[in-house]
């Protein structure tokens, strides 16, 4: 049975403003929204912008939102939608480029902040840093983070706040701090000890809800909280002695 897409439409050369196009499509129950975006484009207009790559829950391109939810596009199967009417727009709390497709700008740049790579004390061993599987297990919740950006897009504060780094930033920071081979000083978790920082969440967990890999962020905020907390408490002591 066809279905209507009513898709979101914006080219800054052209539109002053956005705008909604509907499409006529008939996809099969098991296409993606991807795959119908796809046909839309190659069949009706070439003109049509969107993100995509992998096609497989993978690399996080392809984010949108789907009659009011977020999600990957390549994830979200036609045939569950019951409604005939499929509205899509692009990710919020973004500068829409053109069409579905935004400037992530504001979220690389959290992401730059929060330097996130192993910062391990001294010079390599041997063989490299090595670790344990088992310990490995404590931070895996929080490598799976594929960098989409849907928990950014639900986050109420980084739609209030631009200045706020935002759930996948500071979930990745944690990601870090739990590794037992980084030893980053308390300076670097310093620079989010701010309202704009780990402070500034309101814990609402919509960051978990749309999740695509199960990160939880809202968890891996809550978990720097507390580290930031113990760490603070620590230096104080060590200052009294």
């Amino acid at each position: 049975m066809a279905k209507t897409f009513k898709i979101l439409r914006f080219d800054p050369v052209r539109d002053a403003n956005p705008h909604f196009q509907e499409f006529l499509h008939d996809p099969k129950p098991t296409d993606s929204i991807l795959e119908a975006l796809k046909d839309i484009r190659d069949r009706q207009d070439p003109s049509l912008a969107f993100r995509y790559s992998c096609r497989e829950a993978v690399c996080g391109s392809c984010g949108l939102t789907v009659n009011g939810k977020i999600c990957l596009a390549c994830k979200e199967i036609v045939g569950r939608i019951e409604a005939d009417l499929i509205v899509v727009e692009p990710l919020p709390n973004f500068e829409i480029q053109k069409d579905l497709v935004v400037d992530l700008a504001p979220f690389w740049e959290a992401y730059r902040h929060i330097e996130p790579y192993l910062q391990p004390e001294g010079e390599a061993p041997p063989g490299g840093h090595r670790v344990a599987e088992e310990k490995m297990e404590k931070v895996y919740q929080n490598i799976t983070c594929i960098l989409c950006a849907c928990c950014y897009a639900a986050c109420p504060v980084a739609s209030r706040d631009g200045r706020y780094l935002g759930p996948a930033a500071l979930a990745k920071l944690y990601r870090f701090v739990r590794d037992p081979r980084d030893r980053r000083p308390f300076e670097s978790l310093a620079k989010v000890d701010s309202p704009t920082g780990v402070w500034g969440c309101d814990t609402v967990f919509r960051c978990n809800d749309v999740c695509p890999k199960s990160v939880r962020p809202a968890d891996g905020i809550e978990g720097l909280r507390r580290t930031l907390v113990a760490r603070r408490t620590k230096r104080l002591f060590k200052g009294k002695r």
